[in-house]
């Protein structure tokens, strides 16, 4: 009898399957945890936050920091997720020479609304196991920000942060790293 098993993909292999053109530049994808994953297409007001939100950190961080809009970041030997903005070390090539790593990144933040369930369960296990200090979700649902620090590993192997405060759209927030840096929240929320 037959049993049919999914096949997991390390980084490198994920990389020769585009390198061989099994992936165009119109594709949305990214791999989590070995799986090649569609990832979801942006309602209007997730694409008006995001835009607004990379703009706004762009210009409190563009000389101090590395602000990167829905491009891959590396995590462990089979994940490469694409977030919505991640604010990353400067450095000298911005990135040429290899993707952000975890030793790189400052912050990675998720702008959500159809994907909140995915960004609340399956992302944030794998921003805690992969040692990532700071992560943001932007609720759209829920019309705050979540923000999630200190992460750690059950007995169990689940991941998680042992930190989350709540954020509403009328207050400021300081940028991990740059404590004398605020962002106003009522800014990147949308309507």
């Amino acid at each position: 009898m037959f049993t049919a098993t999914r096949r997991k993909f390390t980084i490198d292999e994920y990389h020769r399957l585009v390198d061989l053109g099994f992936f165009t530049e119109n594709d949305r994808i990214e791999l989590i945890r070995g799986e090649i994953i569609d990832m979801a297409p942006k309602r209007t007001p997730h694409s008006v936050c995001n835009s607004i939100l990379f703009g706004e950190l762009y210009r409190l961080l563009y000389d101090r920091a590395n602000v990167r809009g829905q491009e891959p970041i590396t995590l462990l030997a089979n994940s490469e997720p694409e977030p919505d903005v991640v604010i990353a070390k400067k450095k000298a090539d911005n990135y040429l020479s290899a993707h952000p790593t975890v030793a790189d990144i400052i912050l990675v933040i998720e702008i959500s609304d159809s994907t909140l369930k995915y960004d609340k369960e399956t992302k944030l296990s794998l921003y805690a196991e992969a040692g990532i200090n700071n992560y943001w979700i932007i609720n759209l649902v829920d019309n705050c920000l979540e923000v999630y620090t200190n992460p750690f590993s059950s007995d169990r192997d689940k991941f998680g942060y042992r930190n989350k405060s709540i954020f509403l759209p009328n207050e400021t927030i300081n940028i991990p790293d740059f404590t004398e840096v605020t962002l106003e929240l009522n800014l990147i929320f949308p309507g």
